[in-house]
């Protein structure tokens, strides 16, 4: 039973960092920038779902108010900062969006205030269903975790089966040429890193009832991202999708059970020091493990 419940938690955490991982791995797989404002997206999404739904009482304007925002903000940011940073070495990108990182926070702390009040949902939302017997499940969980199977089908029908997917993967491969054939390679970047951002929106939409919405909670979850796109492989979102499900997995099960382990074999003053230390390093340990088996990932992008 423990056991089911963790791959359901694991399901639910592979979800959302897929939602933040997959938008990152395109801008840096086809723009080549490093972006380490990314994560403020997902702030700016949660704010703006939680205060949509406090003033209309709708669940699902705030929704719709994740999305829009943190796409208008990621549009504003990349028309006038990011697309100054195409042609500029991988340190000013990182000062640059640092500095996006800092007046985000301050911005939303002016506008919002630092931790806004829980967020209100629909009856529904807070029920449970028995997935299987015995076994109470939370709906807002089960809900996430299908929100991140749709976009995960949605992102491989877009890529593989559209022209704008054919365009990305171009892109990615040789924007000089593509360039060259006739398509606006800025619009291509702008329409691509405005995608990711309202991926961002979504996931920070979808986390808002179930984290603490506060002031730079994106920059916590930022660094497991990148853990999840070089576990999965650079540019990939196939790979974004492969490391957040390793990731996620990993994280919830050895939750779970590397206390459980480590109290058969160690005293108790030893035991839970070492256990909250593994798991706190578990991504970090799986990424060290994948690159030394698969330098460019589980599933790099093709060349």
């Amino acid at each position: 039973m423990l056991l089911f419940e963790q791959i359901l938690n694991g399901l639910q955490y592979s979800a959302l960092l897929f939602l933040l991982a997959s938008g990152l791995t395109l801008i840096f797989g086809i723009m080549g920038v490093i972006n380490l404002a990314h994560g403020t997206f997902y702030m700016v999404g949660a704010f703006c779902s939680t205060y949509t739904a406090i003033a209309t009482g709708s669940f699902w304007l705030g929704g719709l108010a994740a999305l829009v925002g943190a796409a208008l903000y990621g549009l504003v940011i990349e028309t006038g900062i990011i697309r100054r940073l195409y042609d500029r070495d991988h340190l000013d990108q990182v000062l640059a969006t640092l500095a996006v990182v800092f007046f985000t926070n301050e911005l939303v702390t002016i506008l919002f205030g630092r931790s806004p009040p829980p967020v209100p949902t629909p009856d529904w939302y807070n029920t449970f269903i028995e997935v299987i017997p015995g076994l109470m499940y939370p709906v807002s969980r089960l809900l996430f975790i299908v929100v991140g199977l749709l976009v995960a089908l949605g992102m491989w029908l877009l890529i593989n089966h559209t022209r704008v997917g054919m365009l990305i993967r171009a892109g990615a491969d040789d924007h000089e040429m593509v360039g060259a054939m006739g398509v606006n390679i800025r619009r291509l970047y702008t329409a691509v890193f405005v995608f990711g951002c309202a991926l961002c929106g979504l996931a920070g939409f979808m986390a808002a009832p179930l984290l603490s919405v506060e002031t730079g909670m994106g920059e916590r979850v930022l660094i497991t991202t990148f853990v999840v796109i070089v576990v999965g492989g650079v540019g990939s979102v196939r790979g974004a999708l492969a490391g957040a499900l390793l990731i996620g997995m990993v994280d919830s099960l050895g939750r779970a059970y590397i206390p459980q382990l480590l109290d058969g074999l160690l005293p108790a003053t030893v035991s839970g020091t070492l256990s909250a230390g593994l798991i706190s390093a578990s991504a970090y340990i799986v990424m060290a493990i994948v690159l030394l088996l698969c330098p460019r990932g589980l599933l790099p992008a093709r060349a």
